[in-house]
């Protein structure tokens, strides 16, 4: 199963829309959890929001995740082990007040396990791929707590 997520804060519905548009090209089922968006998916199922207690079953059931750019997901996905595709929300879009995860996923590009779709075309061809896992010891306290710093310092400085 392909998990599509994208917070509880804001709405995303480009990464949803991108996502159900071929959604039926794919070889696995989609689920999407789609917060607080508008857009209602057609090929694909979705819900609102995953509940707490359902949260650990629903990642470990995924094959890939695919998310905005939220630092919680990415180390959720590193937690279970499962590739994460992230797209980024934008400012010039109206999608976030700034463009911090833009500069977040600047950081993780290229990191094991982790995959940056910076348009529809690069999503579907990472959602068509097998993608590798990042093994648990790529997930380590340091380079936890380096990224965490890094994210701190660059909201920080506004």
């Amino acid at each position: 199963m392909i998990l599509v997520t994208v917070g509880t804060q804001l709405p995303f519905d480009r990464l949803i829309k991108a996502v159900d548009t071929f959604a039926k090209d794919l070889t696995r089922p989609v689920l999407a959890q789609i917060g607080k968006g508008t857009y209602t998916p057609q090929n694909m199922k979705w819900i609102k929001n995953i509940e707490p207690a359902d949260f650990d079953q629903v990642f470990r059931d995924a094959n890939v995740i695919v998310s905005h750019a939220g630092i919680g997901t990415v180390l959720t996905a590193k937690r279970f082990g499962k590739p994460i595709i992230l797209v980024p929300r934008k400012a010039a879009l109206g999608e976030h007040r700034n463009d911090h995860q833009l500069a977040t996923v600047s950081q993780l590009a290229g990191r094991p396990g982790i995959y940056v779709a910076q348009s529809d075309n690069e999503l579907k061809d990472y959602l068509l791929q097998d993608l590798d896992s990042p093994s648990h010891e790529d997930v380590s306290d340091t380079s936890r707590t380096s990224l965490v710093n890094y994210l701190k310092d660059y909201l920080a400085a506004g």
